[in-house]
């Protein structure tokens, strides 16, 4: 079996170093992400310049794009028989509504518009905590396990989303559960005709069953979604 990995941080990010690990032993994969951090950059692609692709290795490209440019060249060009795409494991949760735009996402529903199955991997982070890969690495693993042996319908992919937890806490519960649909809190600060975004993501509405309220309370939130 042959996956991709991608994310939206930057092929040098430790997320996709960590996905990395947690993926061994689930296959061959082939490394095939962004040059340069594309955060937030949601489902962009380019049709007006041409997309320049560094091999740097037997299994890793360096793409000067998009994630979900870098998921279309691998399955229109590069590894044309893959058979999933993982996206992470990004530094940053994606949950609920986060996933229109996020550039970690679209590279998984991109792969479900090409009749590939997807599955995206991210970590909310609390501040001031930092994350540990070793630990999400870990976590990833334990999902994928999962995941990439559960039957998937048609157009539809897999959001995973990890908790910040303390060292030492109890190991995270994987939790399936719907995908909140409440905005982001949407807060600037002024200064002449400047705005600075200044929205707090932990004080974002969590509902009691929401991917927001799983993730928040310490536990591994995984929504299917659907295109």
């Amino acid at each position: 079996m042959t996956i991709i990995l991608t994310n939206d941080d930057g092929i040098d990010a430790p997320g996709i170093k960590a996905l990395e690990q947690a993926v061994n032993g689930n296959g061959n994969f082939v490394v095939i992400a962004p040059k340069e951090h594309h955060s937030g950059c949601g489902h962009q692609v380019t049709t007006y310049k041409p997309i320049h692709v560094q091999r740097r290795s037997n299994y890793e490209y360096a793409v000067s794009s998009t994630p979900a440019d870098c998921t279309r060249l691998a399955i229109s060009h590069i590894i044309p028989e893959v058979k999933w795409v993982l996206s992470g494991i990004n530094a940053g949760g994606n949950l609920g509504v986060d996933v229109y735009i996020s550039g970690t996402v679209a590279a998984v529903r991109e792969a479900a518009i090409q009749g590939i199955p997807g599955i995206a991997i991210s970590h909310w982070i609390k501040k001031p905590w930092v994350i540990n890969w070793e630990v999400a690495s870990r976590w990833t693993a334990r999902v994928l396990a999962d995941l990439l042996n559960r039957p998937i319908a048609a157009g539809t992919y897999w959001n995973v989303n990890l908790p910040h937890l303390e060292p030492g806490s109890p190991e995270p519960e994987v939790v399936f559960c719907e995908p909140s649909t409440k905005p982001l809190p949407t807060k600037y600060r002024v200064e002449g005709d400047h705005y600075y975004y200044e929205g707090e993501y932990d004080k974002r509405d969590r509902a009691p069953g929401t991917d927001v309220d799983v993730c928040f309370s310490g536990n591994i939130a995984v929504t299917q979604l659907r295109l």
